[in-house]
């Protein structure tokens, strides 16, 4: 009877984190800052190339997605963990917990396939100049658009359709969100199909993501050691080392979370400080690095904020 009770109730308890005495609120306002900073800058980014027209252009087209990706998965995970901190609360309900985890895998698939689309868009760019505007054409980028957002969607509407074959017996959840593998880990029965699957969707999303990227950039450096032109080194080098230290860091928190819940041994905070960095990490960085570090969107935003000022 306690089984079945578990099975038809929709509540569920997540992991706290182990929080020193008096460090509740300091960590509560830290995290504040961070959503707050990360929101603004992601949805500044996104306002930015709605209205100006010089924007757009199909590497912001592409790069539209990103801020988009960036800001539903800051906002599907930090308010959630950071109310559970400040009202040492830790329940939620089972649909609800499905919902943010899609999201949250939505959210980790666009991050791949979107670097790899800016990627390629950066190879067209730098490879075949002459030939760009005739590759890229609106009707290009809205394909690859469509593309990184159907494949993601495909992998993972799957990935999570799995959840439906399996009955509940559990109802704690082994982390500080809901993700894929903290929710087979409240099934009954074998759940090999599950992690087998997921793991299988995990490497063919990585495959298909480094390798666009691992093309591109070699071409990209080919280009670099064979032209006579500084500006276009400096432009090539400048585009590839921001985008390639966001996704080695990216892969590193990722593979460590994803590694940490097929071993016992990981310790329980760490493994959940890793898990968030997944989700903090690029909405925090992306703005920055392709907003500040972009030109003319720099110049747009600055001319914008001193029109602000003298008003």
């Amino acid at each position: 009877m306690e089984n079945l009770s578990i099975v038809v109730s929709f509540e569920l308890t997540l992991d706290p984190f182990s929080i020193p005495p008096g460090a509740k609120y300091p960590i509560f306002l830290f995290g504040i800052f961070i959503y707050m900073f990360g929101a603004f800058c992601n949805l500044t980014l996104l306002l930015l190339i709605i209205l100006t027209q010089s924007l757009h252009k199909p590497i912001y087209f592409i790069l539209f997605s990103l801020p988009l990706n960036d800001f539903m998965g800051i906002t599907s995970m930090l308010p959630k963990v950071l109310s559970d901190i400040v009202t040492e609360t830790n329940n939620t309900y089972y649909p609800l917990c499905l919902l943010q985890g899609f999201l949250l895998h939505i959210y980790g698939g666009g991050v791949l396939f979107i670097l790899a689309a800016m990627a390629f868009d950066r190879y067209i760019a730098i490879c075949m100049p002459l030939r760009y505007n005739t590759l890229m054409t609106p009707r290009a980028v809205m394909t690859i658009v469509a593309l990184v957002w159907g494949v993601d969607f495909l992998f993972i509407c799957t990935l999570f359709s799995l959840q439906g074959m399996q009955s509940r017996c559990r109802s704690h959840i082994v982390s500080v969100f809901c993700d894929n593998p903290s929710l087979v880990k409240l099934a009954c029965g074998n759940t090999i199909v599950n992690n087998i699957f997921g793991l299988f969707t995990t490497a063919i999303m990585q495959i298909i993501s480094v390798f666009i990227q691992v093309f591109s950039y070699v071409k990209i450096l080919i280009t670099c050691l064979v032209t006579s032109r500084s500006d276009t080194k400096s432009k090539a080098i400048n585009t590839c080392v921001a985008q390639l230290v966001i996704f080695i860091m990216f892969e590193i928190v990722v593979i460590f979370y994803i590694l940490s819940h097929r071993f016992s041994n990981v310790n329980a905070n760490l493994q959940k400080i890793m898990g968030m960095l997944i989700f903090l990490l690029p909405p925090v960085m992306n703005p920055i690095v392709y907003g500040l570090h972009s030109h003319e969107i720099r110049k747009h935003f600055l001319k914008i904020f001193h029109r602000k000022i003298s008003t």
